[in-house]
């Protein structure tokens, strides 16, 4: 075994640097599109028209990107940059929907802006964002109790709203596993055979209640391994409650993305390197360690330091938080364990049933 694992050692780093490069650089393609721009603008002609138009939409982009990437808290502290400084930022753009007349363009724009001059201007401004894609999470409404009224509904409405966190709503075949769910009480356990068919690790059980003029949206995240965590938000009653529900369904998705930007936001100025020891049963089992690891944006170097029959000791590098670290671990089926400065990486079930033993 020991012969076998240490032909691995010395390309380790490089394929480990090379898929987290390919990894970055596809979720990147995603997250800095910006699209469905509407821009309105006149000049002394088409041409003139056109370039005000694009530089008029550029600034309303450049928001929502910064909105996409960093948490509320932070919205405050966006960086105001004029329009040469939007233009470093960005690749180009592509119109749609255009309309053209000698004075006047119409069109809504997609803005497709530059991942490294972004994330170089938000780590000038020492704000935290995140460069992660989120998985689809299961939404489980509740009015106290799950039911498919008009406060489900309200989720499966169209709206102008495109979720940074994607998610889906139970199916029938759920409804009597939910039905008996308490807010309160319920853990992983209780919602994980309904997760498990939208191959989500994570679930939002969302409790709409109204009291004293306004409806208070309470949320409770529920993950595979991960303690649960809970937050709420109030929307001023609109006329009756079941019309108030789709401004608060808005709400509390927004509450959900900031809840999940919490945990990957990452401060990139903030670096550290741990030490850990992962235990290593088979080759398929080294490699999917190796890819898990790969696929973390807040990992930026690891190199094997030590190597013996059955485990490896590893360097990490990272940015951010060591909690944001061991965040990231569970959500690629890592559990980061430690105690007294001693780090230990153990591959969960789904790792192990994915890699072999």
């Amino acid at each position: 075994m020991l012969s076998r694992l240490q032909k691995f050692v010395p390309a380790l780093t490089f394929a480990l640097a090379l898929a987290l490069a390919f990894a970055i650089s596809a979720r990147a393609e995603d997250l800095y599109i910006v699209s469905g721009v509407h821009v309105d603008a006149s000049g002394a002609s088409s041409a003139e028209a056109l370039n005000v138009a694009i530089a008029q939409g550029r600034p309303k982009a450049w928001t929502i990107l910064y909105h996409r990437l960093t948490r509320q808290q932070d919205w405050t502290r966006q960086p105001a940059l004029d329009a040469p400084g939007l233009v470093r930022l960005s690749r180009g753009y592509t119109p749609t929907n255009e309309r053209r007349s000698t004075t006047r363009y119409v069109a809504d724009v997609t803005y497709i802006f530059n991942p490294e001059a972004v994330a170089r201007t938000l780590r000038d401004a020492n704000i935290a964002f995140t460069q992660a894609v989120a998985r689809r999470i299961l939404l489980v409404p509740m009015s106290p109790g799950y039911n498919t009224g008009p406060w489900t509904q309200a989720f499966s409405a169209p709206t102008s709203h495109d979720p940074i966190v994607p998610f889906s709503l139970p199916t029938a075949a759920d409804a009597s596993d939910l039905g008996q769910l308490n807010f309160d009480t319920a853990g992983w356990n209780d919602v994980a055979a309904a997760a498990g068919r939208i191959k989500a690790s994570e679930a939002a059980l969302v409790q709409a209640v109204y009291a004293n003029g306004k409806v208070t949206v309470n949320i409770r995240r529920l993950g595979s391994g991960a303690p649960p965590a809970k937050t709420s938000v109030d929307v001023p009653l609109l006329q009756t409650v079941s019309t108030t529900y789709p401004a608060a369904a808005q709400a509390a998705v927004a509450a959900i993305e900031d809840m999940w930007k919490s945990r990957s936001a990452v401060n990139f100025n903030a670096r550290a390197t741990l030490t850990a020891d992962v235990k290593v049963s088979s080759l398929n089992q080294w490699g999917a360690i190796q890819t898990a690891l790969s696929g973390m944006d807040n990992i930026t170097n690891v190199q094997v330091v030590a190597m013996n029959l059955g485990y490896a000791r590893l360097s990490i590098a990272y940015q951010g938080s060591t909690e944001q670290l061991r965040d990231a671990m569970n959500e690629q089926g890592l559990v980061l364990s430690g105690r007294g400065g001693q780090w230990t990486i153990t591959p969960g079930a789904r790792l192990n049933s994915s890699g072999g033993q």
